[in-house]
C-alpha cells in the first residue's frame, strides 16, 4: 500500500510544479552573463577595459561548453534520478542509442 501511496504522491507533486512537463531544460549562458559575474567577483575591477580579444573568445568558448554541458532541471526529477541510479541508467542508455533502431 505504501508503494501506492509514493506513486500517487510523486504523479500529484509532477502535476502541481511549475515544471510539470519540462522537467530539465539546457541553461542559457551568454558571453555578456560571463562578463557581468566576472566584474561581479572582482570588486573594482573594470574588466571591459582590459578585455582584448582573447578574452572575449575565451568567454564565448566558456559560454558555448555551458550550454552544452548544464542542464537546468526540476528538483523533483533530479531526487528521482538520485533515488533510482538505474532509471538514471536507464535513460543515459535510451539517449545513447536514440535513433539506431529506426536504421
Amino acid at each position: 500500500m505504501g508503494d501506492v501511496l509514493n506513486e500517487a504522491y510523486g504523479i500529484i507533486q509532477c502535476k502541481e510544479c511549475p515544471w510539470y512537463k519540462t522537467c530539465v531544460v539546457p541553461m542559457r549562458f551568454t558571453t555578456e552573463d560571463i562578463h557581468r559575474q566576472l566584474q561581479a567577483s572582482v570588486p573594482g575591477a573594470d574588466i571591459s577595459q582590459q578585455a582584448d580579444l582573447g578574452i572575449q573568445n575565451l568567454l564565448s568558448s566558456m559560454a558555448t561548453a555551458a550550454q552544452n554541458s548544464l542542464l537546468e532541471g526540476c528538483p523533483i526529477f533530479i531526487d528521482r534520478l538520485r533515488a533510482n541510479p538505474k532509471l538514471a541508467q536507464q535513460i543515459k542508455e535510451m539517449m545513447q542509442n536514440w535513433g539506431k533502431g529506426e536504421e
